[in-house]
């Protein structure tokens, strides 16, 4: 980033600081906090960390004189959050947190997987609240300000989980784990789960299959570990009936019976492919080890993210449906900036959709913010 670039982006948060409105998580004292800040380097990531305040107001006022590139806090609790150690620190519970983070789901262009990102965000809350008995009013929702959301459970009965109590929750947020022999060898007991998703991924593969060309359908399943050709041929003569037995609900699946026995316990072991793609569909695709990490730090709700210019957004879970990032949690304005790109650009913003060539272009204040935090664009003067 050119100096010119780094006092550009660097001016624009400070004001952002100076005059927002900023609100602080449940318990400050108790935090770690850790923050990256604008200097030569930027925006090569420095973290100054191990950073605790007594309260609310000593914060506010260290962020509004810091202007941040990053700020986060601690999902843990201590009982000393500035100490040097984590040994030190003393930890006292944590937060659940769930990230969910579009690089890690799709590639394409940014509004594209902000809005896929969007569905896995609606199916955990879902599953939380449909599945896992967590209430609405337990969950706070946040965009993260940059490719996804993270969503925070703060209630004391979880806030003692330990890392293996974790591993579950998340373990059934994604559908890791499923065991084909017990869910296949009764009926369903409930109209939703991973008992009724399975059967809904295995069906559908099920009615793939069945409209592929026999070699085509011999050759996926063959391709399978340890499935030989007479039982893939075997499988697929009763693959109708499967799907038939699957479909109606009211009959156990004998997974002893070889071919078909065979066949789906090479499909629940296989990482990839098209039915374990299906399957995948079927989960919410959280990052596994931030839920997992009982010292995870995450960023404050209505900060901003360095590497968007975006605000850190909390929402409630009935304005997911409707909010848009590229509008929502945009805090700058539309007066001239004049930048220079790196390569052509389209970017939609505010409501509108530019298109840059490489070279210099004037755009909105809000989207210079947004390709300069991006590395995309450098600051050519101010019109």
């Amino acid at each position: 980033m050119k100096p010119a670039t780094l006092e550009f982006v660097k001016q624009r948060f400070s004001e952002y600081y100076r005059t927002g409105t900023l609100a602080a998580p449940p318990s400050v004292g108790q935090r770690e906090w850790a923050f990256v800040f604008f200097d030569p380097e930027y925006p090569e990531i420095r973290m100054r960390r191990h950073i605790g305040f007594p309260g609310k107001d000593e914060l506010i006022q260290y962020i509004r004189n810091m202007a941040p590139a990053h700020l986060y806090y601690s999902a843990a609790y201590y009982a000393l959050p500035h100490a040097p150690t984590m040994a030190e620190k003393d930890w006292l519970g944590a937060d659940i947190i769930f990230d969910l983070d579009a690089d890690h789901i799709v590639r394409g262009p940014y509004d594209m997987m902000l809005s896929r990102v969007k569905e896995e965000t609606g199916k955990l809350i879902a599953m939380l609240t449909g599945e896992l008995g967590f209430a609405e009013r337990e969950i706070s929702l946040v965009f993260s300000g940059g490719r996804g959301y993270h969503v925070h459970i703060r209630e004391i009965a979880v806030r003692g989980w330990g890392s293996a109590e974790r591993r579950e929750l998340i373990d059934y947020i994604c559908g890791i784990g499923i065991d084909p022999g017990i869910i296949l060898s009764r009926p369903s007991p409930s109209p939703r789960g991973w008992h009724q998703r399975y059967i809904a991924a295995l069906t559908e593969y099920l009615l793939w299959l069945e409209g592929l060309e026999q070699k085509d359908a011999v050759a996926e399943l063959s391709a399978l570990e340890g499935v030989g050709k007479v039982t893939v041929e075997e499988f697929l003569k009763r693959a109708g009936d499967l799907r038939a037995a699957l479909s109606a609900g009211t009959s156990a699946v004998n997974l002893k019976d070889f071919a078909i026995g065979r066949v789906i316990r090479a499909l629940a072991d296989q990482k990839e492919g098209k039915f374990a793609s299906m399957l995948r569909e079927k989960a919410a695709l959280a990052d596994e080890p931030v839920t997992t990490d009982t010292k995870r730090l995450i960023r404050m709700p209505t900060s901003l993210h360095g590497g968007s210019g975006f605000r850190v957004t909390p929402l409630s879970i009935r304005e997911l449906s409707s909010f848009d990032p590229l509008t929502d949690a945009v805090v700058f304005g539309t007066r001239d900036v004049r930048i220079e790109c790196q390569r052509e650009l389209s970017m939609p913003i505010l409501g509108s959709t530019y298109q840059m060539g490489k070279g210099e272009s004037v755009v909105p204040e809000a989207l210079a913010v947004f390709l300069c935090c991006r590395g995309l664009a450098e600051i050519a003067g101010r019109t």
